[in-house]
């Protein structure tokens, strides 16, 4: 005679239920310690930057943004040149950078070449992120300078009247920094780009194809939409590594404290100007350059806000 079967476990399914649940939350609250942890640490860097700058920011208030003076001998110190060179050069650097590498996320993520081409070309593009920045600074002395010397050179002898180039070209200056900080920013725009769009539900190529639109107006007019939010972060990401950026445009910019609507000129960035002082400043001068960087800190916030409201508006539209 067969043995009864065993009664079955009542309590098991209840018993997984109750661990499963105890491991989400689990995994929730320390998602939420790790975010918590991160909102954290900015809050420290920006506390400690804030103490270190009281006594610039007694001496100067915000007259700091707008003065132009940075005398160390006579402690009088102004930060618009240097604000006016970080944000003039990273601008240029996206003006370059922006349709470069958008259309390099769209070649690399549609079907215009075979795959076997296609992942040795996305392998180089995001090895570019891998080339340290001094080497950048010196290709862009070596190589970068002389060879636009004689483009900058027609341009001031055509357009010289211009004051974007009315300076003679002399070596280093804004614009040899700018075109090799938008080479820098390349791979973040082009990766986070190409999977913005790699990641779009293959129904909307394939709605838009069978309603009769071609391929360039699919791209255009459905694919880039959808991933307009992934293509504004890359951006945003991008921009803050352009003004944040230190070494190679402190090899090329020139380092001069001075404004010019030039080009051409020498300039200067804030954090190549911290990068120059820092090492030798005492007293104030130590207050003013970290002003310098709590301002940096600030405009890189106003851009992530910015970004993120723009963002939500197109999502809404």
């Amino acid at each position: 005679m067969n043995a009864p079967p065993a009664p079955k476990n009542t309590f098991q399914l209840p018993r997984r239920a109750a661990i499963e649940l105890n491991l989400d939350r689990g995994f929730l609250w320390t998602t939420r310690i790790f975010a918590y942890s991160i909102a954290f640490v900015i809050l420290a860097i920006g506390v400690l930057i804030i103490q270190r700058a009281l006594p610039a920011i007694g001496a100067f208030g915000l007259g700091f943004i707008f003065r132009s003076a940075w005398n160390p001998v006579q402690d009088d110190y102004g930060a618009l040149p240097m604000i006016a060179g970080t944000l003039i050069n990273s601008a240029i650097a996206l003006f370059f950078a922006i349709p470069l590498g958008i259309g390099s996320a769209i070649f690399l993520s549609e079907d215009f070449m075979p795959k076997a081409v296609r992942t040795p070309l996305v392998f180089l593009v995001e090895l570019l992120a891998a080339i340290p920045s001094v080497v950048y600074g010196l290709w862009g002395i070596f190589v970068l300078i002389p060879l636009l010397r004689p483009f900058q050179q027609f341009l001031h002898d055509s357009f010289g009247w211009f004051p974007l180039f009315s300076t003679p070209p002399a070596g280093p200056g804004m614009f040899p920094a700018s075109i090799v900080l938008s080479i820098m920013v390349l791979p973040i725009i082009i990766a986070i780009s190409r999977d913005s769009l790699a990641q779009l539900p293959p129904e909307l190529r394939q709605a838009s194809l069978g309603l009769g639109a071609t391929r360039w107006g699919t791209i255009f007019r459905v694919l880039l939409p959808a991933a307009f939010s992934g293509i504004v972060g890359g951006i945003m990401l991008a921009l803050g590594r352009a003004m944040g950026e230190t070494m190679a445009v402190t090899m090329l910019v020139g380092n001069s404290n001075r404004l010019s609507a030039s080009l051409f000129a020498p300039a200067n960035t804030i954090a190549s100007l911290i990068a120059n002082q820092f090492a030798e400043a005492s007293g104030l001068q130590v207050a003013a350059l970290m002003y310098a960087g709590l301002v940096l800190f600030a405009l890189t916030f106003v851009v992530n806000v910015l970004a993120e409201s723009i963002v939500r508006q197109v999502k809404k539209f």
